[in-house]
């Protein structure tokens, strides 16, 4: 698995923590010593320095802005808390998938391949027996949110459980170490979380790359339905396309949205403007569907504005196998340290039989980080993780009254 190559001590302890169910991973992570990206993002409440005018209607549980280039963050607020993601997912998924297969290579679907897809998902149309090039499941995944295209592109990659593993792993590698993943999708799972800090991480990763950053921005594409014939699909994304009543934004790039009814909205956006180029995450506003795009688009204008001025509270921190920085020391006062993110709805561990799914990509990494860690430190793990409540994720229901979702 090329992902796994050169996994330090650190990023093993966070694949340990991510398998473990969530109430044990938090108090895993707590009695770790660093805070990704800096102590100032482990604090609750609005973190910003040398800069005024924040947007005052923001209602997002969570959110972060940081500049795409130098990787500071500018302004934060629960930059770590941890919060379901919905097909904010998707990205790492990306991350992680997207350089395996050349876009002109071609697959026929097989009904296999389609057969775990959640009941509820949201979905491009794949039917079993088309042959789709892999540039066309990949528009299905960024446009569409299609969890059908993630699905074949997870057999593709060896299967479902293979590609959860990968996910987690390169998550390790990101540093982004508040992220469990249980299914490819997004879809609502048990003890499937992320944070703001994590999806920012997974879309500045991904911008980097052109095949990511073309799909993310593309608008509208033919999609097969069979034969010569094809149907039109067009992007999700509100602030790229200005649909249900919004302006589209000026200099916007991507990046992903997501929707359920148990993760409420989460987007992503990334904008260009004079040469500077921000990213936005915004977790779990209080208000409809519209609001994520809105309050990112006003966190956007701030940060190309007022806070130009804005001195770093916190940075993005690079990838482990790219050289990345070790974390800064974390508080020591407080108990549970806020580096993971404090737990959010919806954060109950996952099942026995979702932890063994992830199992084949990453044992021998559990298993060496269980040598180094999990026995030294079991008697605090079972402390603090029997203080604790596990929530199960509610089944997930249609934005707009059906049961679709993104």
């Amino acid at each position: 698995m090329r992902e796994c190559s050169r996994l330090s001590r650190r990023a093993v302890l966070g694949l340990t923590a991510a398998a473990l169910p969530v109430s044990t991973a938090t108090a895993a992570v707590a009695v770790d010593s660093t805070v990704i990206g800096g102590e100032q993002l482990a604090r609750a409440g609005v973190q910003v320095r040398g800069a005024s005018g924040l947007p005052k209607k923001i209602t997002a549980q969570s959110w972060l802005v940081a500049d795409y280039y130098s990787g500071d963050v500018l302004a934060s607020f629960n930059a770590h808390r941890r919060l379901p993601p919905a097909s904010t997912l998707k990205m790492l998924f990306a991350d992680t998938v997207l350089k395996k297969f050349d876009r002109t290579e071609r697959y026929t679907v097989k009904d296999a391949d389609v057969a775990d897809v959640p009941a509820g998902s949201s979905l491009v149309g794949i039917k079993p027996g088309i042959t789709y090039t892999v540039e066309q499941l990949w528009q299905g995944v960024f446009l569409r949110s299609g969890n059908d295209a993630v699905h074949v592109l997870s057999h593709m990659n060896g299967g479902i459980a293979r590609t959860v593993a990968e996910m987690q792993a390169k998550a390790a590698d990101l540093q982004a170490l508040d992220t469990h993943v249980v299914s490819p999708d997004g879809f609502d799972h048990p003890g499937q979380i992320s944070s703001a800090y994590d999806l920012t991480l997974f879309a500045r990763h991904g911008l980097k790359d052109a095949d990511f950053r073309g799909y993310c921005a593309t608008r509208t594409a033919d999609f097969p339905a069979g034969g010569k014939k094809t149907f039109q699909i067009q992007n999700t994304d509100r602030l790229l396309t200005g649909a249900f009543g919004l302006p589209t934004y000026n200099g916007l790039i991507g990046v992903k949205n997501g929707y359920t009814s148990h993760a409420g909205n989460t987007f992503t956006g990334a904008a260009t403007r004079d040469g500077r180029t921000l990213l936005v995450t915004v977790m779990h506003p209080a208000e409809g569907s519209n609001a994520v795009y809105e309050q990112t688009a006003a966190l956007l204008d701030w940060g190309f504005g007022p806070g130009r001025s804005a001195q770093a509270v916190g940075t993005l921190v690079d990838p482990l196998s790219e050289g990345g920085a070790s974390a800064s020391p974390a508080p020591t006062r407080g108990g549970v340290r806020a580096a993971a993110g404090a737990p959010g709805p919806g954060s109950g561990g996952p099942s026995t039989g979702r932890l063994v799914e992830g199992a084949g990509g990453t044992a021998l990494l559990l298993a060496a980080a269980g040598a180094l860690v999990v026995k030294k430190r079991r008697r605090a793990v079972a402390a603090a993780a029997a203080a604790e409540a596990s929530q199960g994720a509610e089944d997930p229901a249609a934005q707009g009254g059906g049961r679709h979702r993104r």
